[in-house]
This record gives C-alpha cells, structure tokens and sequence, in this order.
C-alpha cells in the first residue's frame, strides 16, 4: 500500500486537508491578526461555514480513498469527487475573499488560500498513478 506513489499523493491531500488546513491563517486583518479555519465556525454567514465543513469532507474522501487500494477504479472515482469538492471549495474560499469587508485597507491573504489548488494538484497526479497502475495491470492480464 504505501510503496505505491499514488498512496504517497493521497496521503499529502489528506495531510493537507487536515493538519495544514486548520494551522495556517487563511487571511490576516489588518491588525495582524490571523483568520483560522476554526474561527470560520463561529462565523454567522453561511459562506464561511461551508469552508470548514467542505475541508473536512475533502479529508473524509481522502481517507476513504486512501484504504481503496485494492479497488483502483473506486479510488479514481473517490478522487475524482473529492476534486470537484475541492474546486467547490476554491470557488466559495475565493468568493469569501472577494467579499472581505474593508478590501480598502490593508489586508492579506493567508496561505491556506492555496491549500484547495495543492489538493486538486495532488489529486490528480494521484489518479494518474492509478491509471498507470491499471493500465499494466490489464496488459499482464491480456499475456496470460
């Protein structure tokens, strides 16, 4: 299971789904103090509680797709649809930026901005492992 490159990739979505996600600030106001992903819980709009929410099922598919291993086209499909929740959460992170009150004035962006792009980057280079990874598999079955 972890000799294979694409349980590798998985894994470091799911790393970054979980861990780097709720450490690192995903803005910082202006006077300096760093927006988390837990205080998106506290927040009353449901724009930014979907962001949580979204993460932790991102790191649920991964997990899931991390113990597929034997079933490689469930794991792509897992994949797949974490890739398009991840892409959600793209969009609805960028929306909340967007709509930051005081754009004006000073802020800036954290880098947990990014983390949904390095998930989806991961991803995908995880279902073309698979799909190598079948694709051999269906060559040595074609010689017996």
């Amino acid at each position: 299971m972890l000799q294979r490159i694409q349980t590798i990739y998985i894994l470091l979505a799911l790393l970054l789904s979980t861990l780097l996600a709720f450490r690192v600030p995903f803005w910082l106001s202006e006077e300096g103090a760093g927006l988390y992903l837990k205080d998106f819980f506290q927040s009353g709009e449901l724009v930014y509680l979907v962001i949580p929410i979204l993460f932790i099922l991102s790191a649920l598919l991964s997990l899931v797709a991390l113990f597929l291993f034997r079933q490689r086209l469930k794991q792509i499909i897992c994949n797949r649809l974490n890739i398009a929740i991840n892409f959600l959460l793209l969009g609805i992170v960028v929306y909340g930026l967007l709509n930051l009150p005081g754009e004006n004035q000073f802020s800036e962006k954290g880098i947990g901005v990014f983390i949904p792009i390095a998930v989806i980057v991961f991803l995908v280079l995880a279902n073309k492992a698979i799909l190598r990874d079948e694709k051999l598999v269906k060559s040595v079955d074609r010689l017996r």
